[in-house]
């Protein structure tokens, strides 16, 4: 009796429009991914209120940033899961691991919206965010694969597409809902988009063979490369003050702007906008250059975040503006953080792929904290975009300082060879038969 792997086609005896619907199902995926992470952050108020009612009666900044714990928790979530799931997958199918993944995503976002205190939804926020990593890991070497060779940076982008359209439709959608029916009520609808996922990936992406010979011990090689921690660095705390803005857009709207709350699913719209078109950018310009779309991105970046600071309070126009060129940026420099995790790792490629994931979210984490510690000190809801632009500079600087390490470290390795070469080739005469 043939099993159910057995009837799936390979990757090569895919159709075309068989292979475009299966690169849709994973980006579905990450479509729900992105609802679940990003609506928090237009939601919070809404969760501050049901949760913390006496917090927010009494101080409402306090209220605000203690709510910003639930967004923390879902960070450390992904840190925590993305490294850990990857090793404990490593002789999985790929094209079985992205389904289970689909199955705790749909589990952990179904806690969330049913949690009756604020300590359980945070930590059912954790739970939900453990396969997060670990889904995008795998999704971008599926799409990378299904894409064809030379394609690792638009195959990257598009696993990150789905993320990416969620800003732009999905979150503004959502927290409209949200603010109508109840931020419980988004949960269940992203569960939804979870088991639909699950459903979608299992009848067009075609099935792997588990990876022979392949163990943990041999994944966990890639954590001994330095390099590989020095670009988490960067990502973790270049990206960070992206988070602390993004995490409180909604009071940065009504207080910094003084904007009414309805305004708040456009601007998470015009982030989304942005996210998209720099996601296409970014994987286009990763293949071409992976060092020139870092050097050219970051200050591209800190530039955004500074008129981000000079204009938010001067209108709605304005800070839609700026929101949206600082997640353009932001997000063009996405593929190639993932393409240069993913080439340092060399064969541990999920365990890098999994890695950047967990860097980015060390960054959502970080920001969220830092962000609400501003904040609570009573530093106003600009402050985190000034903490923004000192990490982003940060960033840019370790960036800088790798890539010339990295250059100064292969000029000598070049020399060594060459000496080396000559030192062979100059012995060469000297060497004569035994006897001559």
């Amino acid at each position: 009796m043939a099993t159910t792997d057995t009837v799936r086609p390979s990757s090569s005896e895919l159709t075309p429009t068989r292979r475009r619907l299966a690169l849709l199902a994973i980006a579905l995926g990450g479509f729900g991914i992105g609802g679940s992470e990003f609506v928090s952050m237009g939601l919070l108020p809404g969760i501050a209120e049901g949760l913390l009612p006496q917090l927010m009666a009494s101080d409402p900044e306090t209220g605000i940033a203690r709510a910003g714990l639930a967004i923390t928790a879902y960070a450390l979530g992904v840190v925590v899961g993305a490294p850990t799931l990857a090793l404990l997958s490593v002789r999985w199918s790929r094209s079985t691991m992205i389904m289970a993944l689909a199955i705790a995503l749909a589990a952990g976002t179904l806690l969330s919206g049913m949690m009756p205190t604020f300590e359980l939804t945070v930590l059912a926020r954790f739970v939900a965010g453990i396969p997060h990593g670990a889904y995008f890991g795998v999704a971008s070497l599926l799409a990378a694969h299904l894409m064809g060779p030379g394609s690792q940076g638009k195959g990257t982008a598009l696993a990150l597409s789905g993320l990416t359209v969620a800003n732009l439709i999905g979150v503004p959608i959502l927290t409209a809902i949200g603010q109508m029916a109840g931020w419980r009520t988004v949960y269940l609808l992203l569960t939804g988009v979870f088991v639909a996922t699950f459903v979608a990936l299992y009848l067009t992406v075609p099935q792997q063979e588990k990876v022979v010979g392949r163990r943990m011990v041999d994944e966990l090689v890639a954590l001994k490369r330095l390099q590989l921690w020095i670009v988490i660095g960067i990502a973790a705390i270049g990206f960070s003050g992206a988070f602390a803005v993004f995490s409180y857009v909604a009071d940065i709207t009504t207080t910094v702007t003084g904007a009414s709350a309805s305004a708040v699913p456009w601007v998470l719209a015009a982030a989304g906008l942005g996210m998209t078109i720099g996601n296409v950018v970014g994987g286009v310009t990763t293949d071409r250059s992976l060092k020139g779309t870092l050097l050219i991105g970051f200050p591209l970046y800190i530039t955004a975040l500074v008129v981000l600071f000079a204009v938010a309070h001067t209108s709605l126009a304005a800070l839609m503006i700026a929101f949206f060129a600082v997640n353009l940026v932001n997000s063009s420099l996405s593929p190639a953080m993932q393409t240069w995790m993913i080439r340092i790792a060399h064969r541990s490629e999920l365990l890098g792929a999994s890695m950047n994931q967990a860097a980015f979210n060390v960054a959502n984490a970080l920001g969220a904290a830092v962000g609400g510690a501003v904040i609570a000190a009573g530093f106003g809801f600009r402050a985190p975009m000034v903490v923004a632009i000192v990490l982003a500079s940060t960033g840019f600087v370790m960036v800088v300082a790798t890539l010339v390490a990295l250059k100064v470290r292969s000029r000598r390795t070049l020399q060594v060879l060459a000496e080396h070469e000559e030192t062979i080739t100059g012995s060469i005469p000297v060497v004569t038969p035994a006897g001559v």
